[in-house]
């Protein structure tokens, strides 16, 4: 199924990470290179909002580590994309404040000092993260929550700490993350440092934000952009694919799946198959400036906080923007809140977001394995985050990975993939 035949005019659908990186390889290496982007920027979940005051701050990509980014830091590296340290500190406020914690003051709640239940929670956070590693060597196949069942951790260590922590990261509900597959979910751990009490990776962000790195990006890139572009058609055929009536020898899909899928009027099986295994949730970010959404306890407040009521409603998720991005100064707090539970004073709201996250089941993982089978199948080629666990790492490796599979060409750095999406790319 899969075909090596170099091409040289190239459609890339998606100028999100996963595009730019596979443009721009292609790119360098004299390939002929457009780029579809159907919003009115490039960038994706990279996405920079310029304050009244004119400070920028990001809503969608905010962070990366030392550890498990190693062509993200390659490719800032080779734009001279200027960064600074941050710290991925997580606090819980559940009940609208009735039980609250940060992993930096672990008793800002102070009731909590005499709490046998809260020590629990802390015996079997070491417990868990010592002793789960080991169930990647089994042969059961678990989800994240009949592992916590079967292993008899306690409600309060799952409810009020390792799911709000998996929820927080993937932007899913805490139900959904209890459906999580357990050895997908401790590889993830393990690769960045979170089943560690001490000794964990060093986590950076963008100075002035992503878009300072996607400016550089776009200034070297040897291609065309088509922004605020709807495409009608695509036809495709073993000698080429046709887009709105011009011609290219090949097609790169680096966008979301589902989407991907419905502008194929000519899906085979196995691309339908594959591409829909991947359900996306859609979540809402708010940039405000409402102290409301943070945890009751000053204390508490982390760079992560994750605000709890419900096990099924969408994640809550209020990043304090200020810690994050410290180039921001301290004066004025500002917020990026996924999913509000409660309304927020317009006029502490300054932008609201539409971002959609993949969302990983049992039949998302097997589907991984078989991306790779379908690339080169009547000239189409697919990469994106979601071919990894869905972070920025994922995006950029995939797209090389693509790159240098039809391209024929080499990144212009040596690093080891930490990231599986290369992987699950192009095999």
């Amino acid at each position: 199924m899969t075909s090596e035949k170099k091409s040289n005019r190239i459609a890339i659908i998606g100028s999100g990470i996963s595009g730019l990186s596979c443009a721009w390889l292609l790119g360098e290496n004299g390939f002929d290179v457009t780029i579809y982007e159907r919003d009115c920027r490039i960038g994706g979940h990279a996405n920079t909002y310029t304050l009244p005051d004119g400070r920028q701050v990001d809503t969608g990509f905010i962070v990366y580590n030392e550890w498990t980014y190693p062509n993200l830091i390659a490719l800032f590296k080779y734009l001279n994309v200027e960064t600074l340290k941050t710290d991925m500190s997580f606090g819980v406020s559940i009940n609208n404040g009735h039980f609250e914690y940060g992993s930096d003051h672990l008793f800002a709640q102070k009731k909590n000092l005499f709490s046998f239940s809260y020590y629990r929670m802390l015996f079997d956070l070491v417990r868990f993260y010592k002793k789960s590693p080991n169930y990647i060597k089994s042969n059961e196949d678990a989800s994240l929550g009949q592992y916590l069942k079967d292993n008899k951790y306690s409600d309060i260590f799952i409810e009020k700490h390792i799911l709000p922590m998996a929820a927080a990261i993937w932007s899913m509900s805490a139900d959904e993350a209890a459906r999580y597959p357990m050895k997908s979910f401790l590889r993830f751990f393990q690769n960045h440092g979170l089943l560690k009490l001490l000794k964990r990776p060093q986590w950076w962000t963008v100075k002035g934000g992503s878009v300072q790195y996607l400016r550089k990006m776009k200034h070297v890139m040897k291609c065309e952009f088509r922004i605020d572009y709807q495409i009608k058609n695509i036809t495709r055929s073993d000698s080429g694919v046709n887009i709105d009536n011009e011609d290219y020898d090949s097609v790169v899909f680096a966008c979301h799946p589902d989407q991907a899928f419905k502008m194929l009027n000519d899906s085979s099986e196995d691309e339908k198959e594959t591409l829909l295994s991947f359900p996306y949730s859609k979540n809402t970010a708010v940039l405000h400036s409402d102290t409301s959404l943070m945890p009751k306890r000053k204390k508490a407040w982390s760079a992560w906080n994750y605000l709890g009521d419900n096990q099924n409603r969408q994640v809550c998720v209020s990043y304090w923007m200020n810690r994050l991005q410290t180039y921001l100064g301290n004066e004025n707090n500002l917020f990026v809140t996924l999913n509000p539970d409660k309304a927020i004073s317009p006029d502490k709201v300054f932008a609201t977001f539409e971002y959609e996250h993949p969302q990983y089941d049992q039949n998302a993982i097997k589907a991984w394995h078989k991306i790779s089978q379908l690339q080169g199948f009547k000239n189409t080629w697919y990469c994106g985050a979601w071919c990894g666990y869905g972070f920025h790492e994922d995006g950029v490796t995939s797209g090389l990975a693509v790159a240098e599979k039809l391209g024929s060409c080499k990144r212009p750095w040596h690093s080891k993939d930490i990231s599986p999406a290369g992987k699950h790319a192009t095999g």
